[in-house]
């Protein structure tokens, strides 16, 4: 019982415990039971039918056995969705086994038809996972040089070869006559749009399969024979939708399946010609390292994106990108770094002209967005430096001025940035925290509340959630945060939001 996903495997003869696979364990608060039974669950959906993992195995496992994979993966997988951070393997004090193969992670080759066949296998993959009920559960994370390193190859320049992979005679059969109008090609970058504003408003769970399978169609166009200027229409089409679909599986809380869209998205970019909308994916990037807690790789990942991208990018996407230096070194507590990065982000924010011919998946950082982003710098710095009321009261009131320009922008009949909204609500709601004022912060929060349910964002549910759990924490005696904890347990429990969608 308990022995099959480890036959062959390091037996507990002459070891030491896992002291590392200890404290995570200790501090995650599961039982061995509950680890198993987490362990066995996932092995399933990613296909390993041959793991069965009890308590006793745990436990072993705990006193310094080494199991085989995939449970070294899993277990880092679990940990790391525990505790909203990368958790290597390495961290857990596990070896893994044999390398992921290239086409399962992020170092991936920098051609066009390899681009377009991954991203066509990935989709197609993503599609059928999430019609058997589970999604991204065989990725790894990547972080660290294992990530950073791949991508610095964004700006290094590919040979020119075939545009397309050698087809058949059936399939070119099969093709003739299947070029691309000018329309047609309109029309596809108008269903992006329209995909864009749909996330915006009700979240990334409710059109993400949509975007998925329109990003997995577009593949197909991408194995015939275009002109060079179809050719990159279409790979930018390819970007926007990889980037949207990372965005989205990013939003419901599917991390590894968010950043192999990103990396593929950035793939695309590179063969559209497009440096700014693959400097935003790579900030994209840096957003989700700056979620797993690791400023230093959204850091590298930022500085990338402005490197590339110092020619070409607009007013607007250069200050996004100051705006996310700014999150970076906040986290890593450099407040003289965070300053700068602020300043720079409002100063080019200043030089934004009508004329300005911006994209339109820059579009969405407006002034609420600059406030909201240099606002959250100034949060996380105070959270970073101790919960200072120095940087708290910096947040505020760029924090009060992007809740009211949302506020604005989403009316009453539910359009406009509903996510944003939602985020910078709860955002506030944490201000008031760190300056110790629980019922501002329970008015906020609930305000927050009635914006999520309108919503798909397992990521605005679970910044709610942390943010009343710890004012419960700090503040469980007072009346309004007593009320709000009872509200949300019953408006918004844990899993309440659809991964599918």
């Amino acid at each position: 019982m308990g022995g099959n996903e480890n036959s062959g495997g390091t037996g507990t003869a002459g070891k030491r415990p896992n002291e590392r696979l200890a404290s995570w364990f200790v501090r995650s608060g599961w039982s061995k039971g509950e680890l198993a039974r987490q362990v066995n669950r996932r092995a399933r959906q990613m296909g390993a039918h041959h793991v069965s993992t009890d308590t006793s195995r745990v436990r072993r496992w705990l006193d310094g056995e080494q199991p085989r994979e995939p449970i070294p993966r899993i277990l880092s997988e679990l940990f790391s969705e525990r505790f909203g951070c990368v958790v290597a393997v390495e961290d857990l004090g596990l070896r893994t086994g044999r390398p992921t193969t290239s086409a399962g992670g992020v170092d991936l080759p920098w051609t066009g038809p390899q681009t377009a066949a991954m991203i066509g296998e990935f989709s197609r993959s993503d599609l059928m996972l999430a019609r058997r009920g589970f999604l991204g559960t065989s990725l790894a994370m990547a972080a660290g040089p294992a990530l950073i390193e791949p991508m610095q190859r964004w700006l290094v320049p590919t040979p020119t070869g075939p545009s397309v992979p050698a087809a058949s005679d059936g399939e070119r059969g099969a093709r003739r006559g299947t070029g691309l109008s000018g329309p047609e090609l309109d029309l596809l970058e108008q269903t992006v749009v329209m995909f864009r504003k749909w996330d915006a408003q009700c979240g990334g769970g409710l059109r993400r399969k949509a975007v998925v399978g329109q990003l997995h169609e577009i593949t197909d166009l991408l194995q015939d024979s275009h002109p060079e200027p179809v050719r990159r229409r279409l790979f930018k089409v390819t970007a926007e939708l990889a980037e949207l679909a990372g965005w989205m599986s990013y939003d419901i809380g599917l991390q590894p399946t968010a950043q192999k869209y990103f990396v593929l998205a950035l793939h695309a970019a590179k063969e559209a010609g497009d440096r700014p909308l693959g400097a935003y994916v790579l900030s994209d990037m840096g957003r989700q390292m700056i979620h797993l807690g690791r400023p230093e790789d959204a850091l590298e990942l930022i500085h990338l994106a402005q490197y590339g991208s110092r020619e070409g990018a607009t007013p607007r996407t250069q200050a996004m990108l100051y705006a996310m230096e700014a999150r970076a070194y906040a986290n890593m507590g450099r407040p003289d770094k965070c300053h700068r990065a602020v300043r720079m982000a409002e100063e080019t924010f200043a030089e934004i002209t009508p004329g300005d011919a911006d994209p339109d998946w820059i579009a969405f950082f407006s002034e609420a967005e600059l406030n909201a982003e240099n606002a959250h710098s100034y949060r996380d710095l105070a959270y970073v430096a101790g919960r200072s009321p120095t940087y708290a009261s910096l947040a505020q009131p760029a924090m009060e001025k992007a809740v009211e320009l949302f506020a604005r922008e989403c009316g009453e009949d539910g359009s406009g940035h509903q996510r944003s909204y939602a985020l910078n609500l709860a955002g506030m709601a944490t201000v008031h925290l760190l300056q110790r004022e629980p019922e501002q912060c329970a008015d906020l929060a609930g305000r927050a509340l009635d914006v999520a349910k309108r919503l798909r964002s397992e990521r605005v549910n679970t910044r709610i959630r942390k943010t009343v759990a710890t004012a419960a924490r700090e503040f469980g005696g007072v009346a309004e945060v007593v009320a709000l904890g009872e509200r949300l347990a019953g408006e918004l429990p844990e899993g309440g939001v659809a991964l599918a969608g």
